[in-house]
């Protein structure tokens, strides 16, 4: 992995180059001057997932979920939590089912919640169901990126 990272920034979709040390001390955005990360995850689209998750050299953990899913009401809380212990070594963001059916449906999403890494628009993990914080933190941590 190189020294600095691309990743987009979740409030103009500008992608911008942060080098891998700078990544603990609040990068900003180039364009909008916006926090490129807020320990909250975002939310995405069929408009943002092209700049936010493939173009990114940062691992993105996708939660798949609907709002009618009871399941994933108990997982939002837990990882929401993730997000804000283990950003800037991952991005975490949220797509909901019901309204990127078509993206749900590329990932061939079955059950849900579903967790996904991606890394570089890749996936590189997947893990269906609930998980407590311990066992999230777990299976993130092989993905975290060192800064």
């Amino acid at each position: 992995m190189s020294e600095s990272l691309t990743l987009g920034c979740p409030h103009c979709g500008a992608v911008n180059r942060v080098s891998q040390l700078r990544l603990k001390h609040g990068p900003r955005c180039g364009k909008c001057k916006q926090a490129l990360f807020t320990g909250v995850p975002v939310e995405l689209t069929s408009d943002n997932f092209r700049v936010l998750v493939e173009r990114s050299e940062l691992p993105v953990v996708v939660d798949f979920w609907a709002a009618w899913c009871g399941p994933c009401k108990m997982m939002a809380p837990i990882f929401a939590e993730a997000a804000r212990e283990l950003e800037p070594g991952l991005r975490f963001a949220k797509l909901d089912t019901e309204a990127e059916q078509s993206l749900a449906g590329r990932f061939g999403i079955r059950s849900i919640p579903t967790l996904i890494v991606f890394r570089n628009g890749r996936e590189v993990a997947r893990q269906p169901g609930v998980l407590q914080g311990s066992q999230l933190r777990q299976w993130l941590r092989p993905h975290l990126v060192a800064s």
